[in-house]
């Protein structure tokens, strides 16, 4: 078996959500407010129990009642899209107790039905509100303060970040969305986006569409967009995270789905692998050989694919003598696809070359 594209086997560093700093940067704010505590770091208690420490970029009063701290959101070496981005608190001291939520410069506005928050609030989810919300209350336990507190958080540049993000598919507008479950971001676990494909499809379910499309990348989603005219509520960017999409359609009921993805993508879908990463799954050059083989392909070909650079290389071999390895390889997919989401739906899959062209299909009843 080989990678079609290099790995990185070096140890990878996790990193804190969006949630976390938001939470630090509240409790700083709220601190120097009831207080007079300035200081450069904020200690909070992540849902597990883990005590971090967040340094803070700014932590300072605006007026009597207001002040604001900042933090730099540091994701580790995940491939976060909020990597590096300043997160900030504005907390202001209200008379009436508890905590309400702003969005503040950067962070998005829920205007579509079907996300964990209703429509209309600031885009900040359950688990963050919760952490700040605990937070704050404590602080206020253990300083003698009987009132409330307005947080209103924000992201600089989160508007324009969030143009490399979903959240304009999911109806979150003006802003990114403020995300954490632990707290904690591990590498390449890709948390955020496969909290997205989950609020994609909750959405569209909202919504009423019944039927979607789950696309790896950016060429296949335009294929499969175009060929089966769905509008963009119905498109789902899956990226390499198959499993997220099937196993979240074993709770959310859909008619039909259609996977679109290139070919070495499906083949590995095929092959039973629901993470289609580099790092998680390869392209197995023995299981298409085999596959070649059980289509009726002679020695000579099952050996030349067998020694191919590429999965395209190798389909091409197959295409030239007239052995239809990419339908049987979408019907492969098809099946592992009904497996993973319980046949719960119908499923469709399509695999198309670099170019974007159909190079094979395998349609459900």
């Amino acid at each position: 078996m080989r990678d079609e594209t290099p790995e990185n086997r070096q140890k990878l560093r996790s990193g804190y959500s969006t949630g976390a700093c938001a939470t630090a940067t509240s409790l700083a704010a709220a601190d120097l407010l009831i207080n007079g505590r300035a200081g450069g770091s904020a200690t909070i208690t992540l849902p597990r129990g883990e005590r971090v420490t967040f340094e803070l970029q700014r932590c300072e009063r605006i007026s009597r009642v207001r002040a604001i701290a900042s933090t730099i959101k540091d994701a580790g070496d995940d491939p976060d899209a909020t990597h590096l981005a300043t997160v900030f608190a504005e907390v202001e001291l209200v008379e009436n107790p508890g905590t309400r939520f702003y969005a503040a410069e950067g962070v998005g506005t829920v205007t579509r039905a079907g996300l964990s928050i209703p429509v209309g609030e600031p885009a900040i989810n359950p688990v963050p509100r919760k952490m700040m919300t605990e937070h704050l209350a404590d602080l206020g336990n253990q300083s003698g303060y009987a009132g409330g507190f307005a947080v209103h958080i924000g992201i600089v540049d989160g508007e324009k970040i969030a143009l490399d993000t979903m959240n304009g598919r999911l109806g979150i507008l003006g802003g990114l969305s403020i995300l954490g479950t632990t707290g904690i971001v591990r590498p390449y676990s890709c948390s955020a986006f496969i909290a997205s494909i989950h609020q994609s499809i909750d959405v569209a379910h909202a919504n009423g569409v019944r039927h979607i499309a789950a696309a790896t990348g950016s060429t296949s989603e335009i294929h499969i967009q175009e060929r089966l005219a769905l509008p963009d509520m119905a498109m789902v960017e899956m990226g390499d995270f198959a499993g997220a999409v099937l196993k979240h359609l074993r709770k959310v009921p859909m008619k039909r789905l259609s996977i679109c993805g290139g070919f070495g993508k499906i083949s590995k879908l095929a092959a039973g692998h629901h993470s289609l990463h580099s790092k998680d799954s390869a392209i197995d050059f023995g299981f298409l050989g085999q596959v070649a083989e059980k289509l009726g392909a002679g020695n000579t070909l099952v050996q030349r694919i067998l020694e191919s650079n590429t999965s395209l290389e190798a389909l091409e071999y197959c295409q030239s003598e007239n052995v239809p390895m990419a339908n049987a390889i979408c019907t492969l997919a098809r099946a592992t696809a009904s497996k993973a989401c319980k046949n719960r739906c119908e499923i469709d899959v399509y695999a198309i070359n670099r170019n974007g062209e159909d190079v094979g299909t395998s349609l459900g009843s």
